[in-house]
């Protein structure tokens, strides 16, 4: 498993799957065009967009970060054996996901943080693992950090509606539910300080509890984002969304905020999604923001 340091924070990537999503551009990104797409496609082609298919190309990925002598999840991806109606693609999954979590040196007792960055389907599912017919916390020595919006925004019991319809589905009750009812669950607002390295904060629009994590250490920055980047035409066009984005506008604002933080300290920035090499290092460029260059992971493929 490839590392790189920051500072005195290590970041190791465990990929669980990576490939299509079975969305097009025109139903992942609605805002984007085709025109977005083709005069781009040198660089978004092979690693995030197929074009001989026109489907969206997504890594399900987990960040593990070595800070202060803890071992840290950034996202816990889609799981396995997840009932997932009206998620086909994540439906009853079987992967080796636990299996590359152990090449990187990681064992489930050896987890000491969970960051949830939001409570999608997507970003919860290796919260919990099938024991027998019971869903149980996988990684039973952690504390899972998840942004307390979310929490009561996914709930059932509150009955809020969401632009995912029914998309959702299964995820509270099988991939959150368990670990609150074993306690391992802290929900916070606002800002949350992990340690003198990192720092998570709300960034609402992608869901109401959206957060970023904020890497600081010696030099070096960095800048876990969640979904508000899926797809690197966004750092380009960032006031283009996903069909998933509770508030489309407060995305859009969010976004450009970040990229503003990570052109202008330097920060690399870490998409939940991005194959290829995972993240990238941006600048501005005018209004928008331009890539400067990719992350030193090896390309997903």
């Amino acid at each position: 498993m490839e590392q790189i340091e920051l500072g005195d924070v290590t970041v190791t990537r465990v990929e669980e799957y990576y490939g299509s999503v079975e969305l097009s551009p025109g139903d992942f990104f609605p805002d984007s065009t085709e025109h977005d797409w083709e005069s781009n496609r040198n660089w978004l082609a092979p690693d995030f967009w197929d074009p001989e298919t026109d489907m969206c190309l997504s890594a399900i990925q987990t960040w593990v970060l070595r800070s202060e002598g803890r071992t840290i999840l950034v996202d816990t991806g889609v799981g396995n054996h997840k009932e997932r109606p009206y998620a086909t693609v994540w439906s009853r999954r079987d992967t080796g996901f636990l299996d590359n979590l152990a090449r990187a040196g990681v064992r489930p007792e050896d987890v000491d943080l969970v960051i949830n960055t939001h409570l999608h389907i997507d970003h919860v599912g290796w919260n919990t693992r099938l024991e027998g017919r019971t869903w149980v916390p996988t990684f039973p020595n952690a504390t899972y950090l998840m942004p307390r919006r979310d929490f009561d925004f996914w709930n059932p019991a509150n009955g809020h509606e969401s632009v995912l319809g029914r998309g959702n589905q299964n995820v509270f009750e099988d991939s959150v539910a368990p670990v609150h009812e074993a306690g391992l669950t802290h929900l916070w607002d606002g800002t949350y300080q992990i340690d003198a390295n990192l720092r998570l904060d709300l960034t609402p629009g992608h869901t109401p509890g959206s957060s970023a994590l904020t890497l600081a250490s010696g030099s070096d920055r960095a800048l876990f984002v969640g979904d508000l980047i899926h797809t690197p035409l966004q750092i380009v066009a960032p006031h283009t969304n996903t069909c998933f984005c509770e508030d489309p506008a407060e995305a859009r604002a969010t976004r450009h905020k970040l990229l503003g933080r990570a052109s202008d300290d330097n920060a690399l920035l870490f998409p939940a999604h991005l194959g290829g090499h995972g993240a990238a290092e941006v600048v501005r460029n005018g209004s928008t923001f331009a890539i400067k260059d990719w992350a030193g992971f090896s390309r997903i493929n």
